[in-house]
């Protein structure tokens, strides 16, 4: 890696540049602006961990196109249960049902990671899916009701986060918990080193 390289997260989430940082890696944030509503109808019938990992791709590859003597990673996160995909409720009616539906059972939480490495003549990308499983506690209707109506699960995966008010009602995570968090430190190395970077070499 040559000394003016840099890694650059391609997401907005403050969960995911606060896991870098704990991390004790240095990067900058550059969100991306890609459409995950036309590139998934673009790509036609995918599995949940099919696209989280396409609009990781998309993001990655977006920010470094803009990018010069950069390293990329992009990250993006779908929930799947009884074999749907999850996104961000968004709506509190909608996250409301979604808890309804999950309390006391488990799903499946796939992070796509696409590390795109622009630090020399000949560009490289790296990309793969760590995926966890997550159960949830057995929640009364009134625990829901006030989840909700704190807004944290409205714009996240899934609608919920391990790393906030719902990891009170989260009993445990079969996998990397980094993972659930939108960020798989483990999987970040492993793409490093693929493309001929040591994860050390990007400690602050």
């Amino acid at each position: 890696m040559t000394p003016a390289a840099s890694l650059i997260l391609a997401s907005a989430s403050p969960a995911r540049t606060k896991l870098l940082s704990d991390a004790g890696i240095a990067h900058s944030i550059r969100v991306s602006d890609v459409d995950e509503d036309a590139i998934t109808a673009a790509a036609g019938p995918l599995t949940p961990a099919e696209t989280a990992l396409l609009l990781a791709r998309a993001k990655a590859e977006s920010v470094a196109a803009g990018a010069q003597a950069a390293l990329v990673i992009g990250c993006d996160s779908v929930f799947e249960f009884d074999g749907a995909p999850y996104g961000k409720p968004r709506e509190p009616a909608v996250a409301r049902e979604r808890w309804q539906l999950m309390r006391g059972k488990s799903g499946v939480l796939h992070t796509g990671h696409w590390l795109v490495n622009a630090c020399s003549n000949e560009t490289v990308a790296y990309g793969e899916v760590n995926s966890a499983v997550v159960s949830f506690e057995d929640m009364s209707d009134a625990e829901i009701d006030a989840y909700v109506a704190t807004g944290e699960p409205l714009q996240v995966a899934g609608g919920f986060t391990i790393d906030g008010l719902a990891g009170a009602f989260i009993s445990g995570v079969d996998g990397d918990p980094h993972t659930v968090v939108g960020l798989s430190i483990s999987t970040l190395r492993r793409l490093l080193a693929k493309s001929g970077v040591s994860i050390t070499d990007l400690w602050a």
